[in-house]
């Protein structure tokens, strides 16, 4: 894979850096704006209906409803901060499950490494955010200042009633998908009829106003102005793409046998000795990269596709076979330009493995949903101090007991303790509980002051420390649960 970066080095012919007319040394050219010119094609079609879809699913998500009980917002897709949950439809997450989004973006991670194996960058050519938006941007763009060729003209152009309003209705629209990109961001972490309420009320809070004007901003940079600089430079994806690369990829390739050598097609002479490539360079101008895909595989493209619309349509108009530049594979390219018959494997050594992989991965997520506890029980030992020595000689220890209920429907729990003989233990609450009766509220959790104590003989034969299980059982579906603590007798060498 070879690297074509925008900014060059100015060199003279020697090596040395290049001096401009005033004398003064320039070491990098300045980064040139790239116009991508509209075209027309099946690719261009696969990228519009991802762009529809992809804009769909985001904006109206935080929309579908979803009946959950008690006070929370009956929303699908929710990340509720102040509750410390996260709603996916019927999946509720809590803060101690925070494995879950590991495991998501585990698997998210395996699956971008194995389609890039199989099918190139095709993640960033239709799917990307930055892709999404981008494409967003340039075609209101397009509608306002014109093609490729009229948005030159119109920057190189003085200022004028033309050149303000078709800049000032642009920049409008940018920042009114910025707006509306931020709002449905926000929505995803409250309640979207609620928040859209406040809105129009001019309810709204401050964190919500700083949120919406940070993400609008993002959004309008990123999509605006920095566009194909941000998958250049920014996105780290570009730079380790190569590592899941190999010789059967599918990528964008250029048939430089078919094509070169390239040249305008005038005359009888001219069209017996040149190449199917007319050197019209149509591919470089619908590229929003602003490569030229003939120089081949370079760390800038994204696989859109563009470039083979452009190159199709051009080889109709002249007569000539579509497919100069196409999807294929370097493989496949070799054997054509041997003359051989191109070859498709799908299983290799690399795609097996990320399948593998995926597959255990995704069954260990899924066998984690379906045997997912409803209940848990933690217990923090009480750290000052550490145990009371009683009137009668027997050890008391304290402990804070924490009981989940993932269910939305009030619980009652029986704790129960194994480890040392003769404990006993009670329960300090205000709203009645017993040790048999640890009432806790649906989908919250219970905290319960907790003592454990233990007589003089078997503190005794307890000799300083033992480990001790708490077990929790719920009194209806015996669902229960355990943790392990410690009861300790004494600090030093006598009790």
């Amino acid at each position: 894979m070879t690297q074509q970066p925008n900014n060059q080095n100015l060199q003279d012919q020697n090596g040395s850096p290049s001096q401009n007319g005033e004398g003064t040394i320039q070491y990098f050219a300045a980064q040139e704006k790239v116009y991508p010119k509209a075209v027309a094609g099946r690719f261009r079609f696969y990228k519009w209906t991802a762009m529809i879809v992809c804009l769909a699913i985001y904006y109206l998500s935080p929309f579908i409803r979803w009946d959950r009980p008690g006070d929370t917002p009956d929303q699908a897709i929710l990340i509720d901060l102040p509750s410390r949950r996260a709603y996916f439809f019927m999946i509720e997450i809590w803060p101690q499950e925070v494995y879950y989004i590991t495991g998501i973006l585990i698997f998210a991670a395996i699956t971008l490494f194995f389609v890039t194996s199989l099918l190139g960058r095709v993640w960033c050519g239709y799917f990307c955010f930055q892709t999404v938006w981008t494409d967003l941007y340039m075609k209101v763009e397009r509608l306002v200042q014109g093609d490729r060729n009229a948005r030159m003209k119109l920057d190189k152009a003085s200022w004028s009633f033309e050149w303000i309003w078709k800049k000032a209705l642009t920049h409008f629209f940018w920042l009114l998908i910025g707006v509306f990109t931020a709002g449905a961001f926000v929505f995803y972490f409250n309640d979207a009829p609620t928040l859209i309420q406040d809105i129009l009320n001019l309810q709204v809070s401050s964190t919500v106003l700083a949120f919406v004007f940070g993400l609008t901003l993002s959004t309008y940079i990123m999509a605006g102005f920095a566009r194909e600089q941000v998958c250049t430079y920014m996105c780290p994806y570009a730079r380790f793409q190569s590592a899941m690369f190999d010789r059967e990829t599918l990528i964008i390739g250029y048939d430089e046998k078919r094509g070169e050598p390239r040249g305008k097609k005038r005359g009888a002479d001219n069209r017996n000795h040149l190449g199917d490539c007319v050197d019209c360079s149509l591919c470089v101008q619908v590229c929003p990269m602003g490569i030229d895909i003939r120089d081949g595989l370079q760390i800038q493209c994204i696989a859109c596709g563009l470039c083979v619309d452009a190159c199709d349509s051009v080889m109709e108009k002249v007569g000539a076979p579509k497919g100069l530049v196409r999807y294929d594979t370097e493989h496949n390219l070799e054997l054509r330009a041997q003359g051989h018959d191109p070859e498709l494997h799908l299983l290799r050594p690399r795609t097996v493995y990320y399948t593998i992989l995926l597959s255990l991965v995704g069954l260990l997520m899924l066998g984690s949903l379906l045997f997912r506890p409803v209940m848990e029980i933690h217990a923090i030992h009480d750290r000052a101090p550490l145990f009371t020595r009683l009137s009668d000689g027997s050890i008391r220890n304290g402990y804070e007991i924490k009981i989940l209920n993932k269910t939305h429907d009030e619980k009652s729990f029986a704790l129960r303790v194994e480890g040392v003989a003769g404990a006993r233990l009670a329960v300090k609450a205000a709203d009645g509980s017993t040790i048999d009766n640890l009432k806790v509220e649906p989908d919250s959790v219970g905290h319960f002051r907790i003592f454990m104590s233990v007589d003089k003989k078997s503190a005794v034969a307890v000799k300083g420390s033992a480990e001790i299980t708490f077990h929790a059982v719920d009194n209806v579906t015996k669902d229960s649960d355990e943790v392990e603590s410690v009861f300790i007798t004494r600090a030093g060498h006598d009790l």
